[in-house]
């Protein structure tokens, strides 16, 4: 059964096919000055006020090594427990595209400064290792901004305009090896090991990760081959895959699609890919170059870095705890269930929660409302919940009121709505929507009144002795108040007067 024309329904498609996938996370450092200028790497600045002639690529221009980036680079190559090359050199990788100044990138090829390393990830309670091919310093890339396209892409554009502040930003690429033998659970490991990597990178400190602003994405290198062989297929590469969510859909796709191709009778073109958001479908981009094509040598005006041991072992000393040793930390202090950790993870909220709690909510109340209430409001909108335009500060604010009484869960809700449309902070959308629980006597025990006056026989039912009814009224009182009530001092308001 096909789900869209010339797609295989995804389980269908690993009834036959064997899914291969390659990763290749790209990760902007957050370092103060560029890879090798002394250029701001600043996000949202006016296009083109942060480049130099280095950047730009001007003739006589010289580049210089950021010393911080080299040291962000073993770190990552350490916690991913890599070997650190004591000596490693840049080279150029030649290609012209509009984006890229010099008309080519200051990269690393045969030389990386980190390799052969491994990591696990948890998919359902269950450790994967993912085997770590490389991980190597490279600048980034400018920006195009296509003008006048349906898609914002070039394809249809009217002209493009090119910003070339992040033209130079320290990268480190990191690169699996082929992963095999995830199955059907083969999108589920690719989102979890790249969620595993935003949290490591994080805890060291090198880069913000924030994926929706690409200091952080991913190229998805996936193929198919028949069950029982051993030969990989013909790979494609989804590129700048810029979410968890897009990850995992992304693989889920190019499942489907490649079956469908195969199924057919068909070959597989290696190729670039673009994934669309809105569809949850990946397009064809170009022809997918081989590293012979873009006719590497080393770079002449960059002397090459020398790692000693003594240096790589400093470095080492710096490293945060383990993932796995955090989650099983955190997961005592907050007194979670394994269920709830795993929920917690799987979700991609782990850090969000602990922000939260840092911020001063309790870990129940902070688990709550990220896996809740703004997990909810993530999925309708298609985003990972760490992209919803709302902090864990202002999480942390809102549940503060809720235990101050200034509003309830329900009131809450509205806050978060608030929150989320840009309405200002939690406090700024509790005063303009007027949200604030309604605690005065006078007011309460007016709206007590009317409610007892339109429900004679349950307020008889109290005088009874059935307390248990005054449920009733107290519902009755929340409606009138728009559930703004105080529902314990209303409920004491109610009991005052019938018994």
């Amino acid at each position: 059964m096909t789900t869209l024309p010339g797609l295989v329904g995804f389980d269908e498609a690993l009834e036959t096919f064997d899914p291969v996938m390659g990763l290749e996370v790209h990760v902007e450092l957050d370092t103060a000055t560029k890879m090798f200028c002394g250029c701001p790497t600043g996000f949202g600045a006016e296009p083109n006020t942060q480049v130099c002639p280095v950047c730009l690529g001007l003739p006589g221009a010289l580049p210089v090594v950021n010393g911080a980036a080299v040291q962000s680079a073993i770190r990552i190559g350490l916690a991913l427990n890599c070997s650190i090359a004591p000596w490693c050199r840049f080279a150029r990788k030649n290609y012209f595209y509009p984006d890229m100044p010099k008309n080519f990138q200051t990269s690393q090829y045969d030389e990386p400064i980190a390799y052969d390393g491994f990591t696990e990830v948890d998919v359902d309670g269950d450790v994967f290792r993912v085997e770590i091919e490389r991980a190597h310093m490279e600048e980034d890339t400018g920006k195009s901004l296509h003008v006048g396209g349906a898609t914002g892409r070039i394809h249809g554009a009217v002209h493009s305009l090119l910003d070339y502040n992040r033209a130079g930003v320290p990268l480190i690429e990191i690169v699996t090896k082929p992963i095999e033998g995830a199955g059907a659970r083969a999108a589920q490991v690719a989102r979890a090991y790249v969620a595993h990597l935003r949290e490591l990178l994080l805890s060291l400190g090198v880069s913000d990760v924030r994926m929706e602003q690409g200091s952080m994405r991913c190229d998805v290198n996936l193929s198919l081959r028949p069950v029982g062989q051993q030969t990989f297929g013909t790979r494609t590469e989804t590129k700048n895959v810029n979410s968890l969510r897009s990850v995992e859909r992304a693989i889920r796709f190019e499942v489907s699609r490649q079956a469908g191709v195969l199924g057919a009778g068909a070959a597989i073109v290696q190729e670039t890919r673009h994934f669309h958001e809105d569809t949850g479908e990946t397009t064809a981009g170009r022809v997918k170059t081989d590293a012979e094509d873009y006719r590497y040598f080393p770079e002449p005006d960059l002397t090459p870095i020398e790692a000693t041991a003594d240096w790589v072992e400093e470095l080492r000393a710096t490293l945060p705890e383990a993932p796995r040793v955090r989650r099983a930390r955190l997961q005592q202090a907050w007194g979670a269930s394994d269920l709830e950790m795993r929920d917690i993870v799987g979700a991609g909220a782990l850090i969000l929660v602990e922000q939260t709690v840092a911020a001063g909510s309790s870990p129940q109340a902070a688990r709550k409302w990220w896996l809740s209430e703004l997990t909810r409001r993530a999925n309708e909108t298609g985003v990972d919940v760490s992209e919803l335009a709302i902090t864990p500060a202002d999480v942390a604010g809102i549940q503060a009121m809720v235990d101050a009484g200034r509003i309830n869960d329900k009131l809450a809700r509205g806050v978060f709505d608030g929150v989320l449309a840009g309405e200002g902070t939690p406090q700024e959308v509790v005063a303009a929507r007027g949200l604030e629980v309604v605690s005065d006597d006078a007011a309460l025990g007016a709206a007590v009144d009317r409610a007892i006056a339109a429900s004679p026989d349950v307020a008889d039912k109290i005088r009874a002795g059935k307390v248990a009814a005054a449920g009733a009224l107290i519902g009755a009182v929340m409606k009138e108040m728009r559930g703004q009530a105080d529902a314990g001092r209303v409920r004491e308001l109610i009991l005052s007067r019938l018994t």
